[in-house]
């Protein structure tokens, strides 16, 4: 059987996903902190920077969608081959470390109800199913061998169990999503908080800890430890137990992935392709107009990470939500 990791080209290749937010990260510093330096660590300019990154990429990738010399989709050949077998006997060889943020229940149910907006109109599209669903809160390495991200584990063992537990002393909010998307995937993107209302579940009972940051009175003193902030000390944490974080971006984007495309059917004429980019904007209008901020909402488009679950510390296969839990950390 042959090396598929070898043989295919990951999408990443011809999808590279830039820092459209204007920071340059310093060399040799932890790349997180440029963007809290900038923002002078004030959590409204923070959420700007991160509302900059993915206003300017959905309105850039709606000009790819209608471009006149568009082509196609850029369809995943790993997913292709796992999803339909008869293609090709194949399997993914690219192995991953990762610090994931587990989204509560009620972010799930919200993820799934945009789903269905969304293939309503996209029949064919390939959904994440909701208990794969992560944000990536930091990369450590990604397509390695299973040898050397077995190393990097045993590098990171001792430092493991207070990282995945993280979160439940430091608690920052995600607020405001919106659908983001580019020819290769679609997905939830939210935003740090910066003083809006909390929506989410109270944490369940019992619980001790004395939390950072995770509520707000109106002030913007609640949210001044951010979701980047926490990214910050994830990169932090992991540098101090002697590994170098090898990740492929560090933009400003905190987002889970709902579906990628597994074929072109549903996007193959111009007709197609603007009822779908126009059914992501009319998604994005309804969510800030009914869902943003809003107590009253079925739907709850808030997330404290690490409710319910502390970070999931994930090894493996991991694309597409795959691979194994080395450490899961303390939900709250």
């Amino acid at each position: 059987m042959p090396d598929m990791g070898s043989v295919l080209e990951s999408t990443d290749i011809k999808n590279k996903l830039e820092d459209l937010s204007g920071v340059v990260p310093k060399p040799g510093e932890n790349p997180y902190n440029a963007l809290i330096e900038a923002c002078d660590g004030e959590p409204a300019k923070i959420q700007a920077l991160y509302a900059a990154h993915r206003t300017r990429r959905n309105a850039q990738q709606r000009e790819n969608f209608l471009a006149s010399d568009y082509t196609e989709l850029i369809i995943d050949p790993f997913l292709l081959r796992l999803e339909n077998p008869t293609i090709e006997p194949g399997f993914d060889t690219r192995y991953c470390m990762t610090f994931w943020g587990r989204p509560p229940i009620h972010v799930l149910e919200f993820a799934e109800a945009i789903q269905k907006k969304l293939q309503d109109v996209a029949p064919n599209v390939w959904l994440m199913p909701t208990y794969r669903m992560h944000i990536t809160t930091l990369e450590l390495d990604f397509s390695r061998t299973a040898a050397e991200i077995e190393a990097l584990k045993e590098t990171l063992r001792p430092a493991l169990p207070a990282i995945a537990g993280y979160t439940y002393g430091h608690r920052a909010r995600l607020v405001r999503p919106m659908v983001s998307y580019d020819l290769s995937a679609f997905a939830l993107s939210f935003v740090p908080a910066a003083c809006e209302p909390p929506l989410s579940p109270a944490p369940v009972a019992p619980g001790a800890a004395q939390p950072l940051a995770q509520e707000t009175d109106g002030s913007g003193v609640g949210d001044a430890y951010t979701y980047h902030h926490l990214r910050r000390d994830a990169w932090d944490l992991a540098r101090r137990a002697g590994v170098a974080v090898s990740s492929r971006y560090v933009v400003p984007s905190a987002h889970v992935t709902l579906g990628r495309y597994l074929t072109g059917a549903d996007h193959a004429t111009p007709e197609q392709r603007r009822c779908w980019v126009d059914a992501i904007d009319a998604v994005n209008a309804w969510l800030e107009a009914e869902v943003w901020d809003n107590p009253g909402s079925r739907l709850v488009g808030e997330w404290v990470v690490g409710q319910e679950k502390g970070l999931d510390v994930r090894v493996g296969t991991l694309w597409y939500g795959g691979g194994r839990t080395v450490v899961m950390g303390e939900g709250f």
